[in-house]
Protein backbone atom coordinates (compact mmCIF):
# COMPACT_ATOMS: atom_id res chain seq x y z
CA UNK A 1 0.00 0.00 0.00
CA UNK A 2 1.71 3.16 -0.87
CA UNK A 3 0.41 6.32 1.37
CA UNK A 4 0.69 9.92 0.86
CA UNK A 5 0.91 11.25 4.50
CA UNK A 6 0.11 15.30 4.81
CA UNK A 7 1.57 17.01 8.72
CA UNK A 8 0.27 20.53 9.47
CA UNK A 9 -0.25 20.43 13.03
CA UNK A 10 2.22 23.32 13.85
CA UNK A 11 4.85 25.19 11.98
CA UNK A 12 6.19 22.70 9.62
CA UNK A 13 4.37 21.08 6.65
CA UNK A 14 5.29 17.66 6.26
CA UNK A 15 4.37 15.61 2.53
CA UNK A 16 6.02 11.84 2.43
CA UNK A 17 4.93 8.66 0.71
CA UNK A 18 5.29 5.39 2.33
CA UNK A 19 4.73 1.77 1.19
CA UNK A 20 4.12 -0.72 3.25
CA UNK A 21 6.34 -2.93 1.73
CA UNK A 22 9.11 -0.64 0.59
CA UNK A 23 9.36 1.84 2.77
CA UNK A 24 9.63 5.90 3.03
CA UNK A 25 9.75 6.46 -1.19
CA UNK A 26 9.92 10.25 -0.78
CA UNK A 27 9.53 13.43 1.78
CA UNK A 28 9.41 17.33 1.77
CA UNK A 29 9.70 19.22 4.22
CA UNK A 30 9.25 23.21 4.73
CA UNK A 31 9.53 24.46 8.25
CA UNK A 32 8.54 28.01 9.01
CA UNK A 33 11.28 29.11 11.32
CA UNK A 34 12.00 32.50 9.70
CA UNK A 35 8.66 33.59 9.67
CA UNK A 36 7.47 33.17 12.92
CA UNK A 37 10.86 34.21 14.09
CA UNK A 38 10.16 38.02 14.54
CA UNK A 39 7.42 37.32 16.88
CA UNK A 40 9.73 35.04 19.18
CA UNK A 41 7.05 32.39 18.59
CA UNK A 42 4.58 30.88 16.01
CA UNK A 43 1.76 32.96 14.92
CA UNK A 44 -1.41 30.81 14.18
CA UNK A 45 -2.72 32.46 11.87
CA UNK A 46 0.14 32.92 10.01
CA UNK A 47 1.00 29.62 10.16
CA UNK A 48 -2.27 28.45 8.90
CA UNK A 49 -1.54 30.85 5.71
CA UNK A 50 1.41 29.60 5.20
CA UNK A 51 0.62 26.35 5.05
CA UNK A 52 -2.20 27.03 2.22
CA UNK A 53 0.44 28.52 0.23
CA UNK A 54 3.03 25.83 0.36
CA UNK A 55 0.82 22.33 0.87
CA UNK A 56 0.14 22.15 -2.98
CA UNK A 57 3.58 22.71 -4.37
CA UNK A 58 5.22 20.33 -1.77
CA UNK A 59 2.61 17.62 -2.62
CA UNK A 60 3.37 18.20 -6.06
CA UNK A 61 7.03 17.93 -5.53
CA UNK A 62 7.16 15.49 -3.18
CA UNK A 63 5.09 13.01 -5.83
CA UNK A 64 7.61 14.50 -8.79
CA UNK A 65 10.66 13.28 -7.35
CA UNK A 66 8.85 9.83 -6.76
CA UNK A 67 7.38 9.17 -10.12
CA UNK A 68 4.17 8.90 -8.74
CA UNK A 69 0.77 9.69 -9.95
CA UNK A 70 -2.49 9.70 -8.36
CA UNK A 71 -3.58 6.46 -9.61
CA UNK A 72 -0.64 4.84 -8.20
CA UNK A 73 -1.27 6.38 -4.41
CA UNK A 74 -3.68 3.79 -2.32
CA UNK A 75 -4.87 5.91 0.70
CA UNK A 76 -4.01 9.48 2.35
CA UNK A 77 -3.11 10.21 6.12
CA UNK A 78 -3.57 13.49 7.18
CA UNK A 79 -2.86 14.77 10.82
CA UNK A 80 -6.21 15.43 12.66
CA UNK A 81 -4.59 16.68 16.36
CA UNK A 82 -3.80 17.70 18.34
CA UNK A 83 -2.70 21.47 17.31
CA UNK A 84 -3.26 24.46 16.06
CA UNK A 85 -7.16 24.38 14.68
CA UNK A 86 -5.97 26.53 11.67
CA UNK A 87 -3.31 24.58 10.45
CA UNK A 88 -4.83 21.03 11.12
CA UNK A 89 -8.09 22.46 9.00
CA UNK A 90 -5.48 23.18 6.03
CA UNK A 91 -4.39 19.67 6.26
CA UNK A 92 -7.39 17.77 6.52
CA UNK A 93 -8.99 19.64 3.97
CA UNK A 94 -6.32 19.28 1.64
CA UNK A 95 -6.15 15.37 2.58
CA UNK A 96 -9.73 14.69 2.40
CA UNK A 97 -10.16 16.73 -0.83
CA UNK A 98 -7.72 14.68 -2.92
CA UNK A 99 -9.09 11.12 -1.23
CA UNK A 100 -12.51 12.11 -2.68
CA UNK A 101 -11.46 13.65 -6.60
CA UNK A 102 -8.98 10.79 -6.21
CA UNK A 103 -11.81 8.20 -4.94
CA UNK A 104 -9.20 7.04 -2.06
CA UNK A 105 -9.81 6.31 1.49
CA UNK A 106 -8.46 8.66 3.70
CA UNK A 107 -7.28 8.79 7.56
CA UNK A 108 -7.01 11.06 9.91
CA UNK A 109 -4.00 10.25 12.23
CA UNK A 110 -3.29 11.73 15.86
CA UNK A 111 0.11 13.60 15.76
CA UNK A 112 1.75 12.02 19.24
CA UNK A 113 0.62 8.66 17.51
CA UNK A 114 2.89 9.99 14.94
CA UNK A 115 6.01 10.77 16.93
CA UNK A 116 6.02 7.00 18.97
CA UNK A 117 5.83 5.35 15.73
CA UNK A 118 8.46 7.19 13.75
CA UNK A 119 11.48 4.87 15.19
CA UNK A 120 10.10 2.19 12.70
CA UNK A 121 10.65 4.09 10.08
CA UNK A 122 14.48 3.42 10.12
CA UNK A 123 13.72 0.13 12.45
CA UNK A 124 12.23 -3.02 10.47
CA UNK A 125 11.12 -4.29 13.69
CA UNK A 126 10.30 -3.54 17.51
CA UNK A 127 9.68 -5.64 20.16
CA UNK A 128 5.99 -5.28 22.31
CA UNK A 129 5.72 -3.96 25.27
CA UNK A 130 7.88 -0.84 25.71
CA UNK A 131 7.45 2.52 26.99
CA UNK A 132 8.00 5.69 25.01
CA UNK A 133 8.71 8.97 25.99
CA UNK A 134 7.17 11.70 23.77
CA UNK A 135 8.86 15.05 24.08
CA UNK A 136 8.03 17.21 21.56
CA UNK A 137 6.93 21.17 21.95
CA UNK A 138 3.48 21.14 23.84
CA UNK A 139 4.01 17.46 24.96
CA UNK A 140 5.83 15.89 27.74
CA UNK A 141 4.21 11.99 28.58
CA UNK A 142 5.29 8.69 29.23
CA UNK A 143 3.34 6.16 27.46
CA UNK A 144 2.98 2.07 27.91
CA UNK A 145 3.02 0.55 24.30
CA UNK A 146 1.22 -3.11 24.03
CA UNK A 147 0.90 -3.01 20.79
CA UNK A 148 0.08 -0.05 17.85
CA UNK A 149 -3.06 1.79 19.20
CA UNK A 150 -2.79 -0.05 22.43
CA UNK A 151 -1.63 3.06 24.30
CA UNK A 152 -1.75 3.79 28.10
CA UNK A 153 -0.78 7.16 29.29
CA UNK A 154 1.51 6.84 32.80
CA UNK A 155 2.21 10.38 33.16
CA UNK A 156 2.03 13.43 31.24
CA UNK A 157 2.91 17.26 31.77
CA UNK A 158 0.79 19.40 33.97
CA UNK A 159 1.79 22.51 32.69
CA UNK A 160 4.81 23.01 30.59
CA UNK A 161 6.16 20.60 28.68
CA UNK A 162 9.91 20.19 28.34
CA UNK A 163 9.96 21.64 24.52
CA UNK A 164 8.07 24.97 25.79
CA UNK A 165 10.33 25.09 28.88
CA UNK A 166 13.41 25.25 26.91
CA UNK A 167 12.03 27.19 24.24
CA UNK A 168 10.65 29.72 27.10
CA UNK A 169 14.03 30.04 28.88
CA UNK A 170 15.86 30.42 25.95
CA UNK A 171 13.78 33.52 25.34
CA UNK A 172 14.94 34.68 28.87
CA UNK A 173 18.41 34.28 28.10
CA UNK A 174 18.17 36.20 24.37
CA UNK A 175 18.34 33.26 22.43
CA UNK A 176 16.41 33.55 18.76
CA UNK A 177 13.69 31.15 18.23
CA UNK A 178 13.34 28.44 18.13
CA UNK A 179 14.92 28.69 21.40
CA UNK A 180 15.41 24.98 22.04
CA UNK A 181 18.44 24.46 20.12
CA UNK A 182 20.22 27.45 20.18
CA UNK A 183 20.25 26.59 24.58
CA UNK A 184 21.21 23.31 24.05
CA UNK A 185 24.33 24.48 21.65
CA UNK A 186 25.09 27.65 24.38
CA UNK A 187 24.81 24.80 27.16
CA UNK A 188 27.99 23.18 25.44
CA UNK A 189 30.08 26.17 26.49
CA UNK A 190 29.14 26.05 29.80
CA UNK A 191 30.60 25.35 33.50
CA UNK A 192 29.02 22.66 35.25
CA UNK A 193 27.98 22.98 38.86
CA UNK A 194 27.86 26.30 38.97
CA UNK A 195 24.09 26.58 39.41
CA UNK A 196 22.36 24.00 41.11
CA UNK A 197 18.51 23.70 39.54
CA UNK A 198 15.54 21.53 41.01
CA UNK A 199 14.24 18.13 39.11
CA UNK A 200 10.79 18.99 39.40
CA UNK A 201 8.32 16.02 41.07
CA UNK A 202 11.47 13.76 41.14
CA UNK A 203 10.90 13.75 45.12
CA UNK A 204 7.59 12.36 45.32
CA UNK A 205 6.08 9.10 43.65
CA UNK A 206 4.50 9.10 40.16
CA UNK A 207 5.29 9.92 36.70
CA UNK A 208 3.93 13.42 35.61
CA UNK A 209 5.83 16.13 34.97
CA UNK A 210 6.43 19.88 35.71
CA UNK A 211 8.62 21.68 33.64
CA UNK A 212 6.76 25.60 34.54
CA UNK A 213 8.24 26.15 37.78
CA UNK A 214 11.77 25.24 36.55
CA UNK A 215 11.24 27.84 33.63
CA UNK A 216 10.72 29.83 36.69
CA UNK A 217 13.74 29.09 38.53
CA UNK A 218 15.64 29.96 35.61
CA UNK A 219 14.10 33.70 35.07
CA UNK A 220 14.68 34.51 39.35
CA UNK A 221 18.50 33.30 38.57
CA UNK A 222 19.03 35.63 35.30
CA UNK A 223 17.15 38.58 37.17
CA UNK A 224 19.04 38.01 40.37
CA UNK A 225 22.31 38.47 37.85
CA UNK A 226 20.63 41.25 36.43
CA UNK A 227 20.54 42.81 39.76
CA UNK A 228 24.16 42.75 39.93
CA UNK A 229 24.64 44.52 37.17
CA UNK A 230 26.45 41.46 35.58
CA UNK A 231 24.81 38.73 32.90
CA UNK A 232 27.94 38.06 30.97
CA UNK A 233 27.76 35.55 27.97
CA UNK A 234 29.47 32.85 30.32
CA UNK A 235 26.92 33.65 32.90
CA UNK A 236 24.06 32.44 30.06
CA UNK A 237 25.98 29.47 29.47
CA UNK A 238 25.79 28.23 32.56
CA UNK A 239 22.18 28.55 33.42
CA UNK A 240 21.52 27.35 30.19
CA UNK A 241 23.52 24.04 30.89
CA UNK A 242 22.11 23.75 34.79
CA UNK A 243 18.81 23.99 32.87
CA UNK A 244 19.29 21.74 31.02
CA UNK A 245 20.74 19.10 33.29
CA UNK A 246 17.76 19.51 35.68
CA UNK A 247 15.22 18.96 32.71
CA UNK A 248 17.35 15.90 31.25
CA UNK A 249 18.30 14.31 34.93
CA UNK A 250 14.17 14.65 35.17
CA UNK A 251 13.45 13.17 32.10
CA UNK A 252 16.02 10.17 33.25
CA UNK A 253 14.28 9.71 36.28
CA UNK A 254 10.86 8.96 35.18
CA UNK A 255 11.75 6.68 32.48
CA UNK A 256 13.44 4.58 35.12
CA UNK A 257 10.45 4.14 37.41
CA UNK A 258 8.41 4.23 34.33
CA UNK A 259 10.26 0.98 32.73
CA UNK A 260 10.94 -0.56 36.59
CA UNK A 261 6.99 0.18 36.68
CA UNK A 262 6.30 -1.50 33.88
CA UNK A 263 8.41 -4.46 33.97
CA UNK A 264 10.10 -3.82 30.66
CA UNK A 265 13.44 -3.07 29.23
CA UNK A 266 12.72 -1.37 25.91
CA UNK A 267 12.40 2.73 25.85
CA UNK A 268 11.85 4.35 22.77
CA UNK A 269 11.94 8.18 22.54
CA UNK A 270 10.83 10.39 19.73
CA UNK A 271 9.47 14.56 18.99
CA UNK A 272 11.92 17.21 18.75
CA UNK A 273 13.18 17.46 22.31
CA UNK A 274 14.62 13.70 21.47
CA UNK A 275 17.46 15.50 19.78
CA UNK A 276 18.60 16.90 22.12
CA UNK A 277 22.40 15.42 22.84
CA UNK A 278 22.72 15.60 26.43
CA UNK A 279 19.48 13.54 26.68
CA UNK A 280 20.22 11.06 24.29
CA UNK A 281 23.65 10.88 25.99
CA UNK A 282 22.12 9.70 29.08
CA UNK A 283 18.92 7.53 28.16
CA UNK A 284 22.12 5.74 26.59
CA UNK A 285 23.51 5.24 29.77
CA UNK A 286 20.41 3.96 31.24
CA UNK A 287 19.48 1.82 29.79
CA UNK A 288 23.06 -0.05 29.27
CA UNK A 289 22.42 0.17 32.86
CA UNK A 290 19.49 -1.23 32.99
CA UNK A 291 20.55 -4.18 30.00
CA UNK A 292 17.56 -2.48 28.04
CA UNK A 293 17.05 -1.51 24.27
CA UNK A 294 17.01 2.10 23.25
CA UNK A 295 15.28 3.05 19.69
CA UNK A 296 15.00 6.88 18.48
CA UNK A 297 13.57 8.73 15.23
CA UNK A 298 16.40 9.49 12.55
CA UNK A 299 17.24 13.18 13.30
CA UNK A 300 15.42 14.35 10.64
CA UNK A 301 12.32 12.69 11.74
CA UNK A 302 12.26 14.11 15.30
CA UNK A 303 10.95 17.18 14.80
CA UNK A 304 7.63 17.48 12.78
CA UNK A 305 7.34 15.54 9.65
CA UNK A 306 5.00 14.22 6.85
CA UNK A 307 6.68 10.71 6.92
CA UNK A 308 5.57 9.70 10.53
CA UNK A 309 1.77 10.57 9.82
CA UNK A 310 2.42 8.28 6.61
CA UNK A 311 4.31 5.21 8.44
CA UNK A 312 0.87 6.04 11.15
CA UNK A 313 -1.69 6.34 8.31
CA UNK A 314 -0.49 3.26 6.63
CA UNK A 315 -0.92 1.11 9.70
CA UNK A 316 -4.47 2.34 9.89
CA UNK A 317 -5.37 1.83 6.72
CA UNK A 318 -4.21 -1.94 6.29
CA UNK A 319 -5.98 -2.65 9.68
CA UNK A 320 -8.71 -1.34 7.46
CA UNK A 321 -9.77 2.20 9.47
CA UNK A 322 -10.72 4.61 7.05
CA UNK A 323 -12.71 8.59 7.61
CA UNK A 324 -16.41 9.35 8.05
CA UNK A 325 -17.71 12.66 6.64
CA UNK A 326 -18.54 13.95 9.71
CA UNK A 327 -15.25 13.72 11.51
CA UNK A 328 -13.66 16.79 12.87
CA UNK A 329 -9.75 18.03 13.19
CA UNK A 330 -9.28 17.33 16.85
CA UNK A 331 -6.77 20.12 18.66
CA UNK A 332 -6.96 18.36 21.47
CA UNK A 333 -6.95 14.61 21.54
CA UNK A 334 -6.10 12.18 24.24
CA UNK A 335 -3.65 9.69 22.81
CA UNK A 336 -5.50 7.04 25.42
CA UNK A 337 -8.94 7.76 22.89
CA UNK A 338 -7.33 5.95 19.93
CA UNK A 339 -8.66 2.66 18.70
CA UNK A 340 -6.13 -0.42 18.61
CA UNK A 341 -5.35 -2.10 15.06
CA UNK A 342 -7.34 -5.03 16.00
Amino acid sequence: MLVLGIETSCDETGIALYHSLEGLVSHTLYSQVKLHADYGGVVPELASRDHIRKIIPLIEETMRKADVKSEDIDGIAYTRGPGLIGALLVGSSVGRSLGYAWNKPTIGVHHMEGHLLAPLLDNDHIDFPFVALLVSGGHSMLVNVTAIGEYEVLGESLDDAAGEAFDKTAKLLGLDYPGGPMLARLAEKGTSGRFKFPRPMTDRPGLEFSFSGLKTFAANTINNLKKEGKLSQQDKADIALAFQEAVVDTLIIKCRRALEQCGVKQLVIAGGVSANKMLREKVSELMTNMNGKILYPSLEFCTDNGAMIAYAGAQRLLAGQTDECSEQVLPRWPLSDLTPLR
